[in-house]
């Protein structure tokens, strides 16, 4: 599964990602950020679901109805949560996500939002 880490995401997420076998890129090693609507439009090219903590991509793939191959919001999470959260959803939930949902996930709660 190909995945797209936003630059507000822990880079340590990263190589726990890649060594469970993910393909993970993170913004943060871009030379310089290109915005939400390029990060969300670079995850969609590339078929890549996005993880954020950042609320905003939401509004622009539910509002402004910009495509996209499912986003993984991560709320109020410590570095060391956010990896174990990511590998739970991304385990029990990926076909949910690779079809275009919304996971919300915060301690003990998850969100989806079924593709429209």
């Amino acid at each position: 599964m190909k995945l797209l880490l936003d630059t507000c995401v822990w880079g340590g997420v990263r190589s726990a990602l890649a060594n469970a076998g993910y393909d993970v890129i993170w913004s943060g090693d871009w030379e310089e950020d290109p915005g939400d609507e390029e990060i969300l439009a670079r995850a969609y090219r590339e078929e890549r679901i996005l993880i954020t903590l950042d609320k905003d991509f939401g509004e622009l793939a539910i509002v402004r109805g910009l495509p996209h191959c499912g986003i993984l919001r991560l709320v109020n999470l410590s570095s060391q949560q956010q990896i174990v959260i990511c590998l739970q959803v991304l385990e029990q939930y990926a076909e949910e996500l690779k079809t275009g949902a919304i996971a919300t996930a915060e301690l003990g709660r998850l969100r989806i939002r079924p593709p429209d």
